[in-house]
């Protein structure tokens, strides 16, 4: 596969020059409001005197990493507020490679490209497991493919782009397998908050010197534009501890430090959003999820329904999730989704359709028409 020329940015691309009305669904952005502390909090910082526009602390604002560590049962120290969680990502991989004693990065097929691409740009060695039928990932699949070679395992629940999610048992295997092979197992969690099934359990929750969890606020409180994300390390002065130092240097050299005001209003965000607002945007995810589906199912379309995040998969008879078709798709039904040839081999024949639109309603119907001709 090609991982040098971003993926998403063709599609988006394309569709933006299309001579037609089109809907969106390649973009993961949110397209609901932000809680409210989010824009109480900017407003409030404006106010703030001079000295509170300068640096804060490399890794983040205390008060900050104070609330995520509470979050997750863990010290404050093992955990660094980044650059959105695609920076948290890095930090975690790159760490990995520098610190096991393979070079391999092992993902799931079909995964989300950047993961492979950013293991290309490390000038890594790749190794791929399919997920099962259902989308779920076999961690016995997972054993037999790690070996001596591998320094890193990357895993995504709720995932993306198949909307698994994986329970206590599967992460508590998983993270086995990191620590028979020596390697280093990176969980991230950025769907956390939109898991419909109650089973999702964090990395984090097994005790282990073996596993970093990476996370971010852009899709939970709809900020992706704000870029606060955060890595949970494992504790300084265990086994790996190495890794937090490290990351915490390469972080500063990379950005120096965040933006002090982002970090700022996802506090005041996280000290007065209630699980409500969460709880209803499941709500309104569910729906989207329902109506969607069923069209597909009228459609004659095979998909998997998911377990968490807010992408459906799936499949049209006769027709590959080539990039050539979803440019068709395109121009002929005014529907933007992304080709499952950009997410691996083993869902090639699929599209992922996101979402974060409210004319969920009409793309579907877009798409059976189309379909049906």
């Amino acid at each position: 596969m090609d991982y040098q020329t971003p993926r998403f940015f063709r599609v988006v691309q394309y569709a933006r020059r299309a001579d037609r009305d089109v809907i969106d669904m390649v973009s993961g952005s949110p397209d609901w409001d932000p809680p409210a502390g989010i824009r109480d909090g900017l407003r409030e910082y404006a106010d703030f005197p001079a000295d509170d526009f300068q640096y804060l602390p490399s890794d983040g604002l205390p008060e900050l990493r104070d609330h995520i560590a509470a979050r997750r049962g863990v010290d404050r120290d093992r955990v660094i507020v980044t650059n959105g969680a695609g920076e948290a990502n890095h930090l975690a991989v790159f760490g990995g490679l520098e610190r096991f004693s393979g070079n391999e990065i092992l993902l799931t097929d079909p995964v989300f490209p950047y993961y492979a691409g950013r293991a290309h740009f490390l000038d890594a060695d790749v190794g791929f497991v399919p997920v099962e039928e259902q989308g779920h990932l076999d961690p016995e699949r997972v054993r037999e493919r790690a070996s001596e070679e591998t320094a890193v395992i990357v895993v995504n629940t709720p995932n993306n782009p198949t909307g698994a999610v994986y329970d206590a048992d599967v992460m508590e295997r998983l993270v086995e397998i990191a620590e028979v092979n020596d390697a280093l197992l990176v969980s991230d969690e950025v769907y956390d908050h939109f898991d419909y099934t109650g089973r999702f359990s964090s990395a984090v929750e097994i005790d282990s010197p073996n596993v970093v969890a990476t996370n971010s606020f852009s899709k939970a409180m709809a900020i992706t534009g704000l870029r606060v994300g955060y890595a949970i390390f494992p504790p300084e002065d265990g086994p790996t501890g190495d890794l937090l130092e490290r990351a915490r240097t390469r972080h500063m050299l990379t950005n120096v430090t965040g933006s002090r005001p982002a970090q700022y209003a996802v506090l005041r965000a996280l000290k007065t959003t209630g699980p409500e607002y969460y709880a209803d945007i499941r709500d309104r995810l569910r729906e989207r999820i329902d109506t969607f589906c069923e069209t597909l199912e009228a459609a004659g379309a095979e998909y998997d329904r998911p377990e968490g995040g807010f992408y459906v998969m799936a499949r049209f008879d006769g027709y590959d999730g080539h990039f050539d078709h979803a440019y068709e798709l395109i121009d002929e039904a005014g529907v933007a989704g992304m080709p499952g040839q950009a997410f691996g081999d083993s869902r090639s024949e699929w599209f992922r359709f996101a979402l974060m639109t409210p004319r969920v309603d009409e793309a579907a119907d877009r798409l059976a028409a189309f379909f049906s001709r």
